[in-house]
């Protein structure tokens, strides 16, 4: 591999696929952005619970793990060419799928697998676009890696702003608003068209798959199996089907590895990205509907792209931040951790737009960093995985953040929403509770307000010709977002804790530095 100019990388088209990259990973924000302004379109038109759509967005991300990490097993093997092909399909054929959805009894299926598809092609495309930047720019990952990403909240902007014109400037249904994704979607197809893409620095050496999963290893495959394993025993209704293929997975990842144990670091990396994928991926996919619920949809789409446009502009400034201001990639992340739980502790008693702007805006920037600054961390220190442990990371955050922050936001939103209309009228409660309970995991099922009987409350409200039991709907509604905000403040508290501990580790062994692959061939890096 040539000697890496620190500015133009180690090939010559490598800011061709960092832009690339980019756009690609701009389409998924779009989408992601275009589904959230819609949640409230799809409660009313099809009945659907907080805790139904909260089911339909997290498939929006579960699908992306399966994308990224059989995509980072493969990539290397097949080349990253044909996995950009293999996304641009998955992006048409979500579109297909989702817009069949057409009745109350067709339309939770079909726009789950849709959403399914369409995070399966972006977890593809970002098993192809974050060991691609990590490789063309080794000298700067963490500084890269921010740019790419900053793609995901600049996507999020993009598609909140097409939301708001083709939804409420030009009154088109949610149907023609989902539909702008594939403009982004071609964009990066022409953009990759004919590049010529290099092999990560593991591939290029010739390392085996069971060498580059060797880091990973039974520990590792622990983390990522255990959410496999609960994803696929809800798809086929039986968990203890879906722990027993988790349980071969992990066999496999032996069989591979010659059991190796792995690195206690990479798996206390993945279990932290888990928090990650919950807290920053799983917010993000309520907040425009908390936001509006407490304010205005209008006001929920500003503090919406606010947040975004602050993550967009931040994640240009992690190499100033890295080099000027001597944060390393953990003391930056600790203190990210601090800041995005602060943040939404004072959004959870946020009573006036204003304040919103500024309790959001300190959650915008503490969420900044975390997804691309620890996808650095493991091209860092674990050099020797390829794609393989950089992709099995952002699996779990996005699988995480699928089964664990969507549908947990969504489960608490109804918990909370139900139990303080309960407290205030129990006799409305019986009334307009949801036919069917909603479920999370191992808690206790919980009675749901209906989702149509919601949202004309808040419609009536939105017109001032709410009744009063109508006016209790939407009272009780916002208690629920604010106490769900107050408990997701927690989980960056949590990875707070975490990225402390790990600043004392490395502290102890002299330092944060990058790890060449010739030293974790020799073992100089925490393993079992």
């Amino acid at each position: 591999m040539n000697s890496p100019n620190n500015n133009q990388g180690i090939v010559p088209n490598a800011h061709r696929l960092l832009w690339a990259g980019f756009m690609a990973i701009l389409a998924a924000g779009v989408g992601f952005a275009l589904r959230g302004g819609i949640f409230g379109l799809w409660a009313k038109e099809y009945g659907f619970t907080a805790t139904q759509l909260g089911a339909i967005g997290g498939a929006g991300f579960t699908g992306f793990c399966f994308g990224i990490i059989i995509g980072g097993v493969i990539v290397d093997k097949l080349g990253y060419g044909k996995l950009v092909a293999l996304a641009l399909v998955g992006h048409i054929l979500s579109a297909v799928v989702t817009l069949q959805a057409s009745t109350p009894e067709n339309a939770y299926s079909f726009l789950y697998w849709g959403m399914f598809i369409f995070a399966y092609a972006n977890g593809t495309l970002e098993a192809v676009a974050n060991p691609l930047v990590a490789t063309v720019f080794p000298q700067k990952r963490m500084h890269y890696l921010n740019i790419l990403h900053a793609s995901w909240p600049l996507g999020m902007v993009v598609g909140a702003l097409a939301s708001y014109v083709l939804g409420t400037k030009l009154g088109l249904g949610w149907k023609g608003q989902l539909s702008f994704y594939l403009v982004p979607t071609a964009a990066y197809a022409v953009m990759f068209l004919g590049q010529h893409f290099p092999k990560s620095e593991a591939a290029e050496k010739g390392a085996s798959l069971g060498e580059m999963f060797k880091d990973v290893g039974l520990l590792g495959a622990l983390v990522a199996c255990y959410l496999v394993s609960i994803f696929l025993g809800g798809v086929i209704g039986k968990p203890e089907v879906g722990y027993a293929i988790g349980g071969l997975l992990i066999i496999a990842v032996g069989v591979i590895t010659r059991f190796s144990l792995g690195s206690i670091l990479l798996f206390v990396l993945f279990v932290t990205h888990a928090l990650v994928g919950a807290v920053e991926l799983g917010t993000d996919g309520w907040i425009e509907s908390i936001t509006g619920n407490l304010f205005t949809a209008e006001q929920g789409k500003m503090l919406f792209i606010w947040t975004s446009a602050i993550m967009f502009g931040l994640r240009f400034c992690a190499h100033f931040i890295e080099t000027r201001l001597g944060f390393t990639p953990i003391s930056l992340l600790l203190t990210a951790a601090v800041i995005a739980s602060v943040g939404l502790t004072l959004a959870s008693s946020m009573q006036t737009f204003e304040i919103a702007l500024v309790a959001l805006g300190i959650y915008a920037l503490g969420k900044t960093f975390f997804w691309p600054t620890m996808l650095a961390v493991v091209g860092d220190r674990f050099p020797r995985s390829g794609a393989v442990a950089m992709s099995i990371m952002g699996g779990v955050g996005m699988l995480s953040a699928g089964l664990l922050g969507g549908p947990g936001l969504g489960y608490s939103k109804d918990r909370y929403a139900s139990e303080a209309l309960k407290t205030e009228n129990a006799a409305l409660y019986e009334s307009s509770k949801a036919e069917k309970p909603s479920q999370f995991l191992f808690l206790s099922e919980v009675n749901a307000i209906d989702g149509k009987k919601l949202e004309e409350a808040k419609t009536a409200a939105k017109e001032d010709k709410a009744t009063d039991d109508q006016k209790a709907i939407v009272k009780a509604n916002q208690a629920g977002d604010r106490a769900t905000l107050k408990a997701d403040s927690y989980i960056p508290m949590t990875m707070a804790a975490i990225y402390l501990a790990l600043l004392v580790y490395f502290k102890a062994i002299g330092g944060y530095r990058a790890v060449s692959i010739e030293e974790a061939n020799k073992g100089q890096h925490i393993h079992a």
